[in-house]
């Protein structure tokens, strides 16, 4: 579809939203912005567009005889799709993109699409630090912050995209093809969105639906719905595995990581070289090598950023230690499986700080994976009493229940002995507490450095 001259709804005024009105205005679309909050601050959204000018904008209600002019619709992430606006808008016939779809349209060079449902910030931060060892022109966007919009028209021939995506973002693909996929695992999360486990897991599995036999698509063989994604997939696959020595792709052998493909195995790295705690770490790793060798990345280079990579801000995050006790910082652990994977990393006697908006999740098997780990537990948010009434069924009892994370974090500062670790892990998400999970991370670190006061 050729969008110049023509009129397109931009449903959503942040920041998505924004960044795919300003590439529309670009192309010679006339741009048409809708948010349903109608005390939006019109100064700080104007503030946000900049040069976007002559952009015809409503906020609370949307004239619907407006439909009529529209061609097009480029929906937020943020926005379900079955919102009832959005089912209007499709009842009419009018197309429904999402911003990743749109800059698809109008981007060039090779495109890597990371998704899953834990570790993609990590694995698509790792993947762009291993393509800027071989390539000039690099972008990593997405869901890790920056959205694909704002860089699409800069696209060259020879540059490489690197995308992190969402369950929100691949709701709305259509012809968004990458040349290589990335599905890292899939676990519950987004439940209430979604509706079903089963949905959650197709969507997860459609970055990989206009592939073909010239892409790749890589996966995680030791989660069992990546494993069964890729029995139904006929394109080229590599897998990586964190259990077994595999015939063809990576593997963890003791403490040493090795890729093999054919009759030749290649030592990636030994496992104390990195920068990373725990085996989910060493599984993004495994993701991120396997894109840098089928984008022709010589070892030696890959083997020079894995090292040198550190964990991103909010996963597994070391913040301080005081008094013998180390803090860590795991606000991107919006899920119990998240959590898990960070608990399971921790070396030492952990007091857990967890809780937050409900999701619509269980916690049974994140409470059984304690073991001996976990000492207290220090809960807060929508689902506290929800995660307790789990903990007790099962026999933890070292239960504390506050009403914020600062009471969270001078209480576990109180608890915590010489040698132990302090981990906001929640398995949830922030919302109702704090604006995002980067916001909640902060805070805890602010939190946590007043203790040194």
């Amino acid at each position: 579809m050729k969008l110049e001259d023509k009129k397109i709804l931009v449903f959503g005024a942040g920041k998505s939203g924004i960044s795919a009105a300003k590439l529309l205005q670009r192309v010679g679309a006339f741009v048409i912005l809708y948010d349903g909050n109608e005390a939006i601050d019109i100064g700080a959204f104007e503030d946000k567009l900049g040069s976007c000018k002559n952009i015809e904008a409503y906020f609370g209600q949307f004239p619907m005889d407006k439909l009529e002019e529209i061609s097009l619709m480029i929906l937020s992430p943020g926005i379900a799709i079955d919102n009832p606006f959005v089912e209007e808008v499709k009842d009419r016939g009018i197309p429904v993109w999402g911003e990743i779809e749109l800059a698809y349209r109008y981007s060039k060079g090779k495109i890597i699409g990371i998704t899953g449902t834990n570790g993609k910030t990590t694995t698509t931060s790792l993947v762009g630090d291993i393509m800027r060892t071989y390539y000039k022109d690099v972008y990593v966007v997405g869901n890790i912050g920056s959205p694909y919009t704002d860089i699409a028209l800069d696209t060259r021939e020879d540059s490489v995209i690197v995308i992190e995506l969402s369950s929100f973002q691949l709701e709305t693909i259509h012809e968004f093809k990458p040349d290589i996929s990335v599905i890292l695992n899939i676990t519950p999360d987004h439940l209430n969105r979604h509706h079903t486990m089963e949905n959650y897991i197709q969507l997860k599995k459609s970055i990989t639906k206009k592939q073909d036999k010239n892409n790749l698509c890589i996966l995680n063989y030791e989660d069992k719905e990546t494993k069964s994604i890729g029995m139904d997939l006929d394109i080229p696959l590599v897998y990586y595995s964190s259990e077994e020595m595999l015939d063809n792709g990576l593997y963890l052998d003791g403490d040493n990581i090795f890729y093999k493909s054919g009759e030749n195995v290649e030592e990636v790295c030994n496992v104390n070289e990195l920068h990373v705690l725990g085996k989910h770490s060493y599984e993004n790793i495994m993701a991120g090598v396997a894109v840098g060798r089928h984008m022709g990345i010589p070892m030696d280079l890959i083997h020079q950023a894995i090292t040198s990579f550190k964990a991103v801000e909010h996963r597994i995050e070391y913040v301080e230690t005081i008094n013998g006790v180390c803090y860590y910082n795991d606000s991107k652990g919006t899920n119990p499986d998240a959590s898990i994977k960070a608990v399971q990393a921790m070396k030492s006697p952990t007091i857990l700080i967890a809780g937050g908006f409900d999701k619509g999740l269980e916690f049974d098997e994140w409470i059984k994976s304690f073991n001996d780990k976990v000492k207290c537990l220090v809960l807060m948010g929508a689902t506290r009493e929800k995660i307790a009434d789990t903990a007790r069924k099962y026999g933890f009892n070292n239960i504390v229940i506050v009403n914020d994370l600062r009471e969270a974090v001078r209480i576990s500062a109180q608890k915590a002995e010489d040698g132990d670790a302090v981990l906001l892990s929640p398995a949830c998400a922030s919302w109702g507490m704090f604006d995002n999970y980067e916001q909640r991370g902060k805070r805890f670190k602010e939190y946590v450095r007043e203790l040194l006061k």
